[in-house]
Formats: structure tokens, sequence, C-alpha cells
């Protein structure tokens, strides 16, 4: 086949953007006329649009709808998606939630990583044989079984919030220490992914420890230079009473910039993104930050995360998963959900929660979503994880 120009890719990609959007609207509407949140519906929309169902028709209809010269330029803006959705996780990060419950926070967050983490390792003593292998190049077993013990041990700050939100649990007991809870774990997970992506990335020990050392200074410098700065957006929107373009253009470079930084040391530009986000100023800032977010939301909720479902669903094939596949599924699923329940569970427990409240909090600290999503491509995206194994 000849070569696209560069106007007909661009016409393809618009069509394909308007493909993407009409079906994750759609599926995100029916998701909530079930009960479940839109964004389910947004990731089953994506996965429809891939091997596991447009792929099953005669015609090559997932390969004519998404030809492969196409699929780079629809990855970009899926990046970009995830770039900005990692600034909203890390704006929406707010330690308060944790005054005078510390203890309590500290104590779950840590348990309900650890108890995980440690049995995705051991799951990945059984799971490496069969996906050890990625692009004809054998994956050392500490790669894999690190990015196994991160993807079972994170917990969606943002999904639980919105979860609670929308079922006015987060001003109740229960909701806001399941938020301190999980504030504290987004923290420590990322920060234990930022740690893995680094080992995995390194050529060898004096390369983990640079890769390792450049991340230090970077958090040294986004905190103790980059945040005082920022704090400066508060009184600007204090003096124009609202958030103007200027502003938002400085938000959206400091944004890429710090993506772009945290890429070239060697761990993700989403930790650049992600960082940035934790670093935007709170004291009397809960009006910016709210223009913020609902303007980002709007570009990114709308446009770019779906596409970034589509790409993520082209590399999920379910019908690829034979007998053996669907037992791995169920390991992977009774690790995932009995580590960070029984963890939360016993280590609220240790400090006193009432057990039914402590039950909830097990349940809760469950939420995964599109947080999870995020780690399994960069796995992905690392040689780390097989077809097979990013699908189940």
């Amino acid at each position: 086949m000849e070569a696209r120009t560069v106007p007909e890719i661009v016409a393809y990609v618009f069509i394909d953007l308007a493909v993407i959007i009409v079906l994750a609207r759609l599926m995100g509407r029916l998701a909530i006329k079930v009960g479940q949140p839109a964004v389910v519906g947004e990731i089953i929309a994506g996965i429809m649009l891939g091997p596991s169902l447009l792929g099953l028709f005669p015609g090559d209809l997932d390969g004519l709808l998404f030809p492969a010269d196409i699929r780079p330029y629809l990855n970009v803006l899926a990046q970009l998606g995830i770039v900005l959705f990692m600034f909203l996780v890390g704006l929406e990060v707010d330690l308060s939630f944790i005054k005078g419950r510390e203890k309590v926070a500290v104590s779950v967050s840590l348990v309900s990583i650890v108890l995980p983490f440690g049995l995705g390792f051991l799951l990945a003593t059984y799971l490496h044989g069969e996906h050890g292998v990625v692009n004809d190049e054998q994956v050392s077993f500490l790669a894999f079984a690190l990015f196994l013990g991160v993807a079972m041990s994170i917990t969606a700050f943002p999904v639980l919030a919105r979860i609670l939100a929308e079922r006015n649990m987060h001003r109740i007991p229960t909701g806001v220490l399941a938020l301190a809870c999980a504030a504290v774990d987004d923290v420590l997970a990322w920060s234990l992914l930022a740690i893995v992506v680094a080992i995995v990335s390194a050529t060898s020990f004096v390369g983990v420890i640079q890769i390792l050392g450049f991340s230090v200074v970077f958090a040294i410098v986004m905190f103790g230079v980059v945040r005082p700065l920022l704090k400066r957006l508060v009184d600007l929107h204090e003096r124009f009473g609202r958030l103007t373009p200027d502003m938002l253009a400085l938000v959206l470079v400091g944004v890429l910039a710090s993506s772009f930084v945290a890429e070239e040391i060697g761990i993700h530009f989403i930790f650049g993104a992600f960082v940035f986000g934790v670093c935007m100023p709170r004291k009397g800032a809960a009006q910016m930050t709210h223009e913020i977010t609902e303007r980002l939301e709007q570009v990114s909720v709308l446009l770019l995360l779906p596409v970034f479902f589509v790409v993520t669903g082209a590399g999920v094939d379910i019908g690829g998963i034979d007998l053996e596949g669907l037992w791995e599924l169920a390991l992977i699923l009774l690790v995932a959900i009995s580590g960070k329940f029984v963890g939360a569970f016993v280590a609220a427990r240790f400090q006193g929660v009432p057990r039914r409240q402590a039950t909830a909090l097990g349940v809760l600290m469950n939420t995964r979503g599109l947080t999870e999503l995020v780690i399994l491509n960069i796995g992905v995206q690392r040689g780390v994880l097989d077809g097979e194994m990013f699908t189940l």
C-alpha cells in the first residue's frame, strides 16, 4: 500500500477521533444507567474497538479503522491525555485529609501496599515462566516481579474520590478515612513505581543509582524551588478574580516541561506531571484548583482519555485467553483483591477501627480503574509485559 500523504493522515485521525468520542460517550452513558462509573463504559468501548470485538468480524475492521500507520499519531494524543490525567491526580492529592488520622492512614496504606506487593512478587514466580519473553527478548524475573507487585499494590485516589462523592460518602467518617488512606497510598505507590521503573530502565546497578539520584534532585527542585514560585498563582487569581488564559498556559507549560524532564531522567513522563500536580498550591487555592480541573477535564475526559482507552484496547485480545489464561486471571484477581482487602482490614483493626468500618475500608482500597491501566501501559512500553499478561 502506498504511503499516505500528510492530509490523508490528518483526515484519518479526525474520523478516528469522531468514532472514538461517539462510542465512548454512548458506552459511558450505558455504564451510568447500570450503576457504574462512566469510565468503565469508556474502557469497554476501547476494548470493543480492538481485536477483542471489532477484530472478530471479517474484513479486518479494526485494521481498516485504525491502520498501523495512523496508530502512532493516536498514541501521541493518548499519552497527552495521560499526562493531563496524572497532573489532575497529583492536583487532587490533598494530605489535609489525614489530619488527626495520621497513624491509621499511614498504617493502612503501608500494609495495603506491602502485602499485595509481596503476594504479587510471589505470584510472579509462577507466571514468569509463561510470560517471561516479550518481543523475542527474555525479561528478567526481577523486572517482571517488581511490575506485577506494583500493579497489585495501587489504589486509585481520584477514582475513589469520585465514587465516594457520587454516593455522598465523602463526608462520613468511613469515607474521610478511606480518602486519607488512599491519599497516602497514592504518594507511596507512585514513588514505588518510580523506583521500579528506574530499576527496569537502567542497564546496570550504577545506572539505577544515577536515575534515582537524578530523581531525588528533581523532587528537591520541584518542592524546594518550583512549589514556592507556584504560590504566586494564588495571588494572581485573587487579583483577576478568575483563571486567566495566561495562568492556564503557565500551568500547562509546567506540566509538559516536568514530564519532559522526568522522561529524560529515565523514570517516566507521568511522574513529572504527577509531581507538578502535587506541587500546585493548596492554601487559599480551592477556587483556582476547581477552575483548572474543570477546564482540563473537559479536554482530557471528552477527547484524549477515550483515545488512550482505544490505544490500550488495541493490545487487549480477550478471545486469545485459553483455560490456562483463565486460571492465571483467577490467581491475579485473588492476589490483587485479597492482598488489598486483608492488608487494609488487618491494619485498620490493629489501629482500633471498628470491624464494620475496617471491612468497608478494605473494599474501598481495592479501587483501581484507569490508574491501573497507566501502570500496565508503562510495563508494555518498557518491554516487561507481553500482550496476554497485559490483557489478564
